[in-house]
């Protein structure tokens, strides 16, 4: 699923959609490329295990079902970390940036679940009341990371009612992890969003930093770096 991308008003400044078709330079595209490919892997690994969970159930094979949704539980966690990971790296990277790139509140049509929409709702009020980039840039980066916080959180909760094999709340928990899975799928697309206008607002010397603190190794750099040593020992 791409980024749900509303009609937000026209702008002097550059704008979320500019940074978003724009293309990055170089090491910045590559580590861009890099840890969108890492979250994505991570994402469609949960994907297929919950569409497993919700097959075996449909086809009353219950015991088997509760198996498969505790690992769906294990891979949820897995990429809602990353994804925190990441707004916690930005929060502290960010001081390096020179000016601060547009970003949208998040919108409550693109949830389906109370605590995104509580969060989208919140956000879009404090965006209106918050002066300048920089504070509505970190704003955003804080509620995202809370909302995959609490998302994981309601997404191990109704797994664990599912594991126990009890009657009471299971269909409701059932309901529930497809609705969180849907919204966890916008918070993914708000950070790949996220990412490459911070990427684009980073200073290349900063760069590096970055991507260590992401693990996310820099190839090119790598290449220039065994070049130059090559020239100065001929």
């Amino acid at each position: 699923m791409g980024y749900r991308m509303g009609a937000w008003g026209s702008s002097t400044r550059r704008s979320v959609s500019d940074d978003w078709i724009s293309a990055l330079p170089g090491d910045k595209s590559q580590t861009f490329d890099l840890l969108v490919a890492s979250w994505e892997s991570v994402y469609a690994m949960m994907s297929v295990s919950l569409d497993d969970s919700l097959s075996l159930k449909a086809r009353g094979e219950l015991v088997c079902a509760r198996q498969q949704v505790t690992v769906t539980a294990e891979l949820f966690e897995r990429v809602s970390s990353l994804l925190v990971s990441f707004c916690d790296v930005v929060e502290r990277h960010s001081r390096h940036l020179h000016s601060f790139p547009s970003v949208h509140p998040l919108n409550i049509d693109f949830f389906r679940g109370d605590i995104g929409q509580h969060a989208a709702s919140w956000n879009s009020i404090l965006h209106r009341v918050l002066f300048g980039d920089r504070s509505r840039f970190h704003n955003k980066i804080r509620i995202l990371s809370e909302t995959l916080r609490r998302l994981n959180l309601e997404f191990h909760k109704a797994t664990l009612t599912i594991s126990s094999g009890s009657p009471m709340h299971r269909a409701e928990s059932w309901k529930a992890l497809d609705c969180i899975h849907y919204d966890l799928n916008t918070c993914l697309r708000e950070n790949e969003v996220l990412l490459k206008s911070f990427l684009r607002a980073l200073p290349a010397q900063n760069l590096g930093a970055f991507a260590l603190d992401m693990g996310v190794p820099l190839a090119t750099a790598a290449v220039r770096t065994q070049a130059w040593f090559s020239g100065a020992s001929a």
